[in-house]
């Protein structure tokens, strides 16, 4: 089915995880993967402004733009802003420096990158929505949207402000549907309640729904021996309704292959499917959690300013899928914001135990934060 007017199959190629060697992108291999990708029929490339500081830009202009003819595949890049280090001129030239960098002409969909509550309103007094309609009224983009990192109801809200977002972009997968921090499901239903197509990010939450628990890995392999893990992750986003593509950030030849395996004939879940998913999931969500609600009681008297709240989740999801790589990114994302506490700033004043609803330890969860993501 299309979208939007363009014919785009499920699976996408994200550009932020290209394999490496010595350090940097691996244009060789990279080249192959895309011919691969393009061979069997694939034609959505998602990179950004800041992926790899801008080298993921530049790998999209040697393995995609300077080897195929431009209407023979869609391009997608993103707009960063922040935080207020840059003028409104600066940030309004990194699409210009976007289109340099990659060569491409224009942009298939271009996305205002990772929206979220407190940066709404500086992305208003910079102009940047109607930056981006000046782009599309020009021709130097074909569809505008955003990227999207907060709760169901912020999301209602910059739809409401902004019909003109032809698409959002979603973190969907089946671990972080109910989660009440990501909310998957709620904020997908918000974006087709507005009738806007979803793209979807982290399928496979950052390579943690390939690398399960062995009991929770074992009910995906009894299902089904032949088919991978993260198979099931893709497969779970893709066949949802109104979903333009399910982007996949592929590092190897051997995860190209995999996906390509699935999606190229792809075949939405049956209900036999959705139950294997579901028992699963339920085998993660008995492993042992900080049973942190998000009420943010603890946030609101801390000295430091440390986001209690925010790190619990973390080592939730440290503890549940043991992916640390991911997890001390996830954590070096959450603390180095401005005005923001580490968790080894605690100085147990303990005036957040003081008030969790749920007793928790936290000084001495936070101990533990400290040991296993910093």
């Amino acid at each position: 089915m299309s979208y939007l007017g363009e014919d785009i199959k499920k699976l996408g190629f994200g550009l932020m995880r290209l394999p490496k060697k010595d350090g940097k992108i691996d244009l060789e291999l990279s080249a192959k993967m895309a011919d691969l990708f393009m061979e069997k029929g694939f034609t959505y490339f998602d990179t950004a402004y800041v992926y790899d500081d801008g080298k993921s830009e530049e790998a999209a202009k040697e393995i995609l733009v300077s080897r195929y003819p431009r209407e023979s595949f869609q391009l997608a890049t993103k707009l960063p802003l922040w935080d207020r280090s840059c003028s409104v001129d600066e940030a309004k030239q990194r699409f210009y420096t976007s289109l340099e960098r990659t060569g491409a002409g224009y942009f298939d969909f271009y996305l205002i990158h990772n929206l979220v509550d407190e940066r709404l309103d500086m992305i208003e007094e910079y102009g940047l929505w109607e930056f981006v309609r000046e782009l599309k009224e020009k021709g130097l983009v074909k569809h505008i949207g955003f990227s999207f990192h907060d709760k169901a109801d912020v999301l209602d809200k910059i739809l409401t402000a902004h019909p003109e977002a032809e698409f959002v972009q979603l973190q969907i997968n089946y671990a972080d549907w109910d989660n009440p921090d990501i909310q998957s499901g709620a904020c997908y239903e918000t974006a087709r309640r507005h009738g806007k197509p979803v793209i979807i990010m982290e399928p496979v939450r950052g390579g943690s729904l390939a690398t399960l628990p062995e009991e929770a890995a074992a009910v995906f392999k009894e299902a089904n021996p032949d088919a991978s893990v993260a198979s099931w992750a893709i497969r779970f986003a893709a066949s949802l309704d109104g979903i333009i593509t399910v982007l996949s950030g592929m590092s190897t030849l051997e995860q190209m292959q995999d996906n390509i395996s699935y999606m190229e004939n792809f075949v939405p879940l049956s209900e036999k499917e959705r139950q294997v998913i579901a028992k699963a999931y339920e085998i993660m969500s008995k492993i042992p959690q900080v049973p942190c609600t998000s009420c943010r009681y603890c946030v609101k008297g801390c000295p430091k300013k440390i986001p209690i709240n925010e790190i619990f989740s973390i080592v939730n999801f440290q503890d549940k899928f043991n992916n640390p790589q991911f997890a001390k990114s996830l954590y070096a994302n959450t603390v180095n914001r401005e005005n923001t506490g580490k968790a080894d700033d605690c100085i147990a004043c303990r005036k957040c135990e003081s008030v969790c609803p749920q007793h928790i330890k936290i000084v001495d969860e936070l101990k533990r934060a400290s040991k296993i993501l910093a």
